[in-house]
């Protein structure tokens, strides 16, 4: 029997996890971070760049280190539903109809380059990622805990893609946008990968058994009554946010209330701060959000109106 978890715990795993995944990235505590978060509140998370900066490197790494079932499934527009769910075929030695896993019957699965994949093959992972278990034929079969999805997707390159429709967006908890590296990181990866280009597997500093103890601690993690009325603030200022045909959901808010709080735990705090509501915002809310056409005629982003709600919504006044 595993013991029960502190906020201490879930700060020290996370060292350790980041600590082991920088030793193939370079930097990114950051983006490292928010899967975490991800992770711990049993959700997923979409990283998104252009092609080259670390996702999947970065995703395989932090798969790695988590001591988990990992599978990855590669993306391409003659992918088939049951190529990541899994197939009923029968087996002639024994006379009857088997069941062939899926790749989405692992603990961490890698979709890579997602938005290469057919709607069809999209929608395949919805249930999945909602709902923790997969249909096949009619039968209901639960997914392995603790179960996350880590897809990849190219913003810039639309050729040959299917954009990813809002309701599977909605599904992703984060959204993690990798970013170049600064000057010197940049120097540092030449240098380390300079011999051998193939990045080499790391060891696990955590196991799939400690990983759901972990995921206990955010919900303990304490929301004052005014954090709690400020995030509803932030989510009911997109609604009526007139650069946005579609603002954020109650699924949205909810994302954003239970990130705060595993990005506490991850910091070693036992409460939440509106400056932890901010930072998680620009992460959960952008990716779920449409603009009007408006908004779009004069370039502005998602980001963009996410700084401005944030910028004008009031902040609590922390009590004395």
């Amino acid at each position: 029997m595993v013991s029960a978890k502190t906020v201490g715990d879930v700060r020290d795993v996370a060292a350790n996890i980041r600590e082991n995944v920088q030793k193939i990235i370079v930097g990114k505590d950051d983006a490292i971070n928010l899967a975490l978060v991800a992770l711990l509140c049993k959700g997923h998370a979409l990283l998104e760049d252009v092609p080259g900066t670390g996702k999947t490197t970065m995703a395989k790494a932090l798969a790695q280190s988590l001591g988990c079932d990992f599978h990855r499934i590669q993306c391409t527009p003659d992918l088939m539903p049951s190529d990541v769910l899994g197939v009923n075929f029968y087996n002639q030695k024994v006379g009857e109809f088997e069941f062939r896993e899926g790749p989405v019957f692992s603990q961490i699965v890698l979709t890579d380059e997602i938005n290469r994949a057919t709607p069809r093959t999209q929608s395949s992972l919805l249930e999945a990622m909602q709902e923790r278990q997969a249909t096949i034929d009619g039968d209901s079969m639960t997914l392995p805990e603790p179960f996350m999805v880590m897809a990849t997707q190219n913003p810039v390159e639309m050729e040959g893609t299917f954009p990813l429709p809002e309701a599977q967006l909605d599904r992703f908890m984060v959204r993690i946008v990798i970013g170049y590296p600064t000057s010197e990181e940049e120097g540092q990866i030449y240098k380390r990968f300079e011999d051998d280009p193939v990045p080499p597997a790391v060891d696990a500093v955590t196991n799939s058994q400690d990983l759901e103890a972990l995921q206990g601690v955010p919900p303990r993690v304490r929301v004052d009554d005014s954090v709690r009325s400020y995030i509803v603030d932030v989510i009911t200022s997109t609604r009526d946010n007139a650069g946005l045909s579609l603002g954020a959901s109650p699924r949205a808010g909810l994302a954003l209330y239970k990130a705060s709080q595993a990005w506490a735990a991850l910091e070693g705090r036992d409460f939440v701060t509106p400056d932890d509501v901010k930072l998680l915002a620009r992460s959960v809310l952008p990716h779920r959000l449409i603009l009007s056409s408006a908004a779009r005629l004069r370039g502005n982003s998602a980001d963009q109106i996410v700084d401005d709600v944030l910028d004008t919504v009031e902040v609590p006044i922390e009590r004395q």
